[in-house]
């Protein structure tokens, strides 16, 4: 990702984040096929589909009040960052083959690494509840 430094990606996050709110929780959540499905048919999201999976069933839970061990700050970058895969007039235009999602990707994986042991503990409460 030679193209995206961490600035750039956690500037374009940031953004992203500051413009969510409660609200646009249910949005996004309506949203998830299609993310999910444009992540599963690219090469360079797809190794994120599975934290994904798990950043939108966060999200549900966090939504339905079922979970709220989590600071709004992260919500507010995963819905950020999954916000921002599904643009596709973002930093470089998904339309430019090759190139159009490495800022996704760059911004999805700076997302993980500044929410990863929120999520760490979310997957530990959710296999706690499922046994």
């Amino acid at each position: 990702m030679a193209w995206i430094t961490d600035k750039t990606a956690k500037h374009q996050l940031d953004k992203e984040a500051s413009q969510v709110h409660k609200e646009d929780l249910q949005s996004l959540l309506e949203r998830q096929k299609a993310i999910e499905d444009k992540v599963k048919n690219s090469g360079k999201l797809k190794r994120f589909g599975t934290d994904i999976h798990l950043m939108f069933s966060l999200i549900r839970d966090y939504w339905r009040g079922d979970y709220r061990a989590i600071p709004w700050k992260s919500i507010a970058a995963i819905a950020g960052a999954l916000l921002y895969v599904m643009n596709p007039l973002d930093l470089i235009p998904d339309l430019i083959f090759g190139f159009g999602l490495l800022d996704d990707a760059g911004v999805v994986a700076l997302c993980l690494k500044l929410v990863e042991s929120d999520l760490h503990k979310y997957a530990a409460w959710k296999d706690l509840k499922e046994t």
